[in-house]
């Protein structure tokens, strides 16, 4: 590959992995099975751009499956929101340039529900740190939080650097978290995300969690993990008794010693809840997103709607991949939101919606409500104030506009 034999796109991809490789330390590839990549205007800018369209100027190819986290553009809400038409046309030409190159333009940040599921052992190179610290812990396959060049560059060389979590060693629990709390919401499990992930911010902290009242659902462990990948940059998890690599707490820690035990109570998720400021109290925004929703969620949030309207002064957004949103039609949990004065987005997250700041300002958006702990916490950088609430409480904001 580095003697060009393969190319120059593949030249180039392989050159870039090993000074990758060279900055972590990496003694070697390994192949990979499956990639997924950040691959939007916004994320990406017209360095972006320029970059993808070299790559397919060098006929740049990829080896591996390999899809796409989500967009920053509906293009069916571009007008209606007030995103620029010029980024509009230039986030076609990145999936014009992605197609090119043999990539799945799925737009999901939740391709491990909708798309793939790896396999215990199974090598990836996936970006987006929900979708890392989900196949790491629940499936016990193996990634590290890949960038947009070095996921593409993965893809097309079909292999890897071996670091970080690929590496034995890394996948050890290193926390020993008691979970004494009900755990009735989806926001109570990023709850927990937040209080861990604030207090251990490390890449290579492993929480070991135990103690659960019950089995959680896939929905639930997807909220715990984007949570404690935004809150502590983690990249892994266990849960005895619930994924693979932890059928006992001292197989969750190895070779670790078991650490001090530390318990989380109900207490402890009310302060986090307690501890978000009400702002203006104004409540013209809730958003479901950050990550998208799955059919069940969709399924869950059409019942809690049904018979209801968004109040006037309101405005809801709910994010979902196209496969969702083409179920949730055909079941009619679509249509049921949709009368009740919900916008659904497709294949976008809120968080990275091209030009959000000014959307903000033009709406008179000051708090927003949501249930996701993750994007509360991610969507600072628009100076929202931001507040965590339960999924009924979320749905009753929306539909009698006072914060509680």
């Amino acid at each position: 590959m580095l003697a060009g034999e393969r190319g120059e796109a593949v030249r180039e991809a392989i050159a870039y992995q090993v000074e990758v490789g060279r900055f972590w330390g990496a003694e070697r590839f390994v192949p990979i099975t499956n990639a997924h990549m950040m691959g939007d205007i916004e994320v990406m800018g017209d360095a972006g751009l320029g970059f993808m369209e070299h790559a397919c100027a060098n006929h740049a190819r990829c080896s591996v499956p390999i899809t796409t986290n989500a967009r920053c553009i509906d293009f069916a809400h571009v007008e209606r929101l007030g995103q620029h038409a010029g980024e509009a046309a230039k986030e076609r030409k990145v999936i014009a340039a992605l197609r090119q190159m043999d990539v799945c333009t799925a737009d999901t940040c939740i391709n491990y529900q909708t798309i793939y599921q790896p396999h215990l052992g199974e090598h990836v190179a996936w970006g987006d740190t929900g979708t890392v610290i989900y196949a790491n812990s629940v499936f016990g396959a193996r990634s590290n939080f890949e960038g947009g060049p070095s996921a593409l560059a993965a893809a097309i060389t079909g292999r890897t650097p071996e670091y970080g979590f690929h590496l034995e060693r890394h996948r050890r629990g290193t926390i020993n978290v008691r979970l004494d709390c009900a755990l009735d919401d989806l926001a109570d499990w990023g709850a927990i995300g937040k209080i861990v992930g604030e207090r251990y911010q490390n890449y290579y902290a492993v929480p070991v969690f135990h103690g659960m009242r019950r089995t959680p659902t896939a929905d639930e462990l997807k909220h715990l993990g984007c949570a404690l990948a935004s809150y502590g940059s983690m990249a892994m998890f266990h849960m005895v008794g619930v994924t693979p690599e932890a059928p006992s707490l001292q197989a969750a820690f190895g070779a670790n010693p078991v650490a001090e035990e530390w318990t989380i109570g109900d207490a402890d998720l009310a302060a986090v809840y307690a501890g978000y400021g009400l702002g203006d109290g104004s409540a013209n925004l809730v958003v479901f997103s950050g990550p998208q929703l799955s059919l069940f969620e969709i399924k869950d949030l059409a019942a809690r709607f049904q018979g209801r309207k968004v109040h006037a002064g309101t405005q809801v957004f709910v994010t979902v991949p196209a496969s969702v949103k083409a179920s949730a039609r055909e079941l009619g949990y679509l249509g049921t939101l949709e009368d009740a004065g919900v916008t659904v987005l497709q294949g976008v997250c809120f968080y990275i919606l091209e030009n959000l700041s000014e959307m903000r300002r033009r709406n008179g958006w000051t708090n927003m409500v949501s249930n996701s702990a993750k994007i509360v916490n991610i969507i600072g950088a628009h100076r929202f104030n931001t507040i965590l609430r339960t999924t009924q409480e979320c749905v009753d904001i929306a539909c009698t506009a006072k914060l509680a």
